[in-house]
This record gives C-alpha cells, sequence and structure tokens, in this order.
C-alpha cells in the first residue's frame, strides 16, 4: 500500500541529518498515497482527546470531550495552563496503532499499513542509511490531530525502557501557514529556539532522541486540522 519516492536522494539528506541529527524528508512517500492516508485519518470518527495528568494521561473520546459543558472544560483548561506554564502538559487528539504485527496485519487501515510500512526493512534500511542507527527493530505509531488550543510542551523523548532512538513526525496537512502555530520547535540553551519545522504535507521530519523540543500551540484561527501520524523508531524486536 506505501512505498519510498524513488527520488529521494539518501546522501543529501544523510548529509543534512549529520549537521544536527535532524532532517525534514520532503514528498516522502508518492504523492497518492500520502493522499489516502490522510483521506482514512480525515473520516476517522475514533479519535481519542488526551491531555496529562498529574500521574497518568486523561483520555476521552474527542467528540465527548467537545460535548463537555463550558464550565467543565474551562476549570480543565485552567488547572491544564497552570502546569503547562512549568512543566511537561500537552493536549491533542490521537489513534494509537498497536506495536503487536499480527494486530497490524488484522486490520486494513491506511494508519496501521502505514506503521507496518514504517517498520519494513525498505524503510528501516533507507533511514539507517541516513542517520546510522543501524540496530531500528520497529516503527511505533499513532495519528496526532491537533486543533485550536492544543499543544505539547518541552521533552525530549527519552523515556527509560522504550528503547527510542529516532523520533519521525509525517505531515499530512496541505497549506499549513506558520502564523497558525503547531510548530516543532527545537530548545537550545538560555531558552533560546535553534530551529522551526513548519508542518509541510507528505514532509517526513525525523530527529534523533535526546533534543529538547515542542510544539507551538495552535491558534484560535488556525484555518485546519494540524494532522499526522507521528512515532519512534526503536531498538529491539517488534512483538509478534
Amino acid at each position: 500500500m506505501f512505498k519510498l519516492n524513488p527520488d529521494l536522494d539518501e546522501a543529501i539528506l544523510r548529509e543534512h541529518f549529520a549537521c544536527e541529527g535532524r532532517v525534514q524528508i520532503a514528498d516522502f512517500l508518492e504523492a497518492p498515497q500520502a493522499l489516502a492516508l490522510r483521506a482514512s485519518l480525515s473520516e476517522r470518527s475514533d479519535w481519542r482527546h488526551v491531555i496529562n495528568g498529574e500521574s497518568q494521561v486523561f483520555e476521552i473520546a474527542a467528540d465527548r470531550f467537545d460535548a463537555l459543558p463550558d464550565e467543565t472544560r474551562k476549570t480543565l483548561e485552567q488547572a491544564m495552563f497552570a502546569k503547562a506554564s512549568h512543566g511537561f502538559q500537552f493536549q491533542f487528539d490521537t489513534i494509537r496503532v498497536p506495536d503487536e504485527k499480527s494486530k497490524r496485519q488484522a486490520t486494513s487501515e491506511h494508519l496501521a499499513a502505514f506503521a507496518t510500512f514504517m517498520s519494513s526493512q525498505e524503510v528501516l534500511e533507507f533511514i539507517a542509511a541516513i542517520t546510522g542507527e543501524k540496530g531500528i527493530g520497529f516503527a511505533d505509531a499513532q495519528a496526532t490531530r491537533y486543533r485550536p488550543g492544543d499543544f505539547l510542551t518541552r521533552h525530549d523523548d527519552a523515556v527509560a525502557g522504550k528503547n527510542r532512538r529516532l523520533a519521525y513526525i509525517l505531515g499530512l496537512t496541505p497549506g499549513w501557514r506558520p502564523d497558525w502555530g503547531g510548530l516543532l520547535l527545537f530548545h537550545g540553551a538560555g531558552e533560546n529556539v535553534t530551529d522551526i519545522f513548519v508542518p509541510h504535507f507528505n514532509r517526513l521530519s525525523l530527529f534523533a532522541i535526546g533534543q529538547p523540543h515542542s510544539v507551538s500551540h495552535v491558534a484560535p484561527f488556525a484555518g485546519a486540522e494540524r494532522l499526522s501520524v507521528t512515532g519512534w523508531l526503536r531498538t529491539g524486536q517488534q512483538p509478534d
């Protein structure tokens, strides 16, 4: 169902990645495949809204979250923003993909098929050629949807026991404007931003784990939803 764009230049991409440990890969998929993936996600109704809590992630069906009374949402947002001002916090919509091969293969959904593709020998060899990471065993995946008010504060993706080596984000929203927010920001010393990745349709952002980064707040006037598939490339064997 999915194939790498045959025109991708490994040598140029490898040179870019070597500079800062990150690279953007334009036209990652053949265009009709990216359009089909976007269309499939746009039609799905099983999105979950997630918010980081004190000790666990608060999760609710996205349509149920949208239907919460205004006063309830205001109270929730006040608590969430208070935490976001000084610590790790997020809110966005997600559809998760199981790690197990059998569960991915048991469905014909485009999202699961893309996760399988990202774990394929073709993709893992391509990524190894660009990054030098030759021990990757598989890619996990989730679809993400950032709507007005959604964000992800500073973090570095390093989680004990997950064996993450690289993070990836495949943008699926055409015509995204930087002033809409939803920008992938890379943080440096002294609270400086050292790099900014603007979402682009069918562009894969790939970067090494350990780089502090965030997704900026999506503006209330954003003209579209920030749709993507994101995940981590991990060492170890993929569960059956």
